[in-house]
């Protein structure tokens, strides 16, 4: 799916014009604060605007519509939020990545909006693309670390790195949808242990 980003970021000396990039980090984050709290159906442009402290025709200028705003927020603050994975094994890059969807999904504006990302997508073909396509990109990331300790010996060699990832990932997020208590971040190097066994 194509995101309609900011345009005119850079000055002419080709670097990133400050005060255009904090203004586009306050609209995103409004964004996904307004995502949050009234939910897909009822969001509305004129809201996110009003909260980022801009004008309408500001948002407007450089997102064609919602989805393309909310798909820019999400792909934002996941690269900003995502852990650095340099120089660990195998297994503490699984053990990093599932403590880091933990407490993703414990507290965070992300948290918040994954409801209502999940009921919009019901209603909505494109936000369902954008939805599932967003997921899939995430989970491959999780996907090739499992199945490069797999190949390396740090792992079982039979086992399935597809269904190891839906394995970790879904603990965290039924308790985070279907029960009241959160999957807790502490807990994720004893998942990955139960699902991927334990360290030799």
């Amino acid at each position: 799916m194509t995101v309609t980003t900011l345009d005119h970021t850079k000055t002419t000396a080709g670097t990133i014009d400050p005060r255009v990039e904090r203004s586009r980090q306050v609209i995103l984050q409004a964004a996904l604060d307004e995502l949050g709290e009234v939910g897909y159906g009822t969001f509305r442009i004129e809201s996110v605007a009003a909260r980022a402290g801009v004008g309408k025709s500001t948002i407007y200028r450089h997102w064609t519509d919602k989805l393309a705003l909310i798909a820019d927020a999400f792909e934002t603050f996941h690269v900003q939020m995502v852990p650095s994975l340099k120089e660990l094994s195998p297994r503490e890059r699984v053990q990093s990545l599932v403590h880091h969807a933990a407490q993703v999904f414990v507290d965070s504006t992300f948290s918040v909006c994954i409801p209502a990302l999940i009921e919009g997508a019901e209603r909505d073909d494109r936000l369902r693309q954008f939805h599932h396509e967003y997921s899939a990109e995430r989970r491959q990331g999780l996907i090739d670390v499992i199945a490069e300790g797999a190949a390396s010996g740090d792992f079982s060699a039979n086992l399935d790195p597809e269904l190891a990832a839906l394995a970790l990932l879904g603990p965290i997020i039924y308790c985070r949808l279907m029960s009241g208590e959160p999957f807790e971040p502490d807990r994720a190097n004893d998942l990955v242990d139960i699902v991927l066994g334990p360290a030799a």
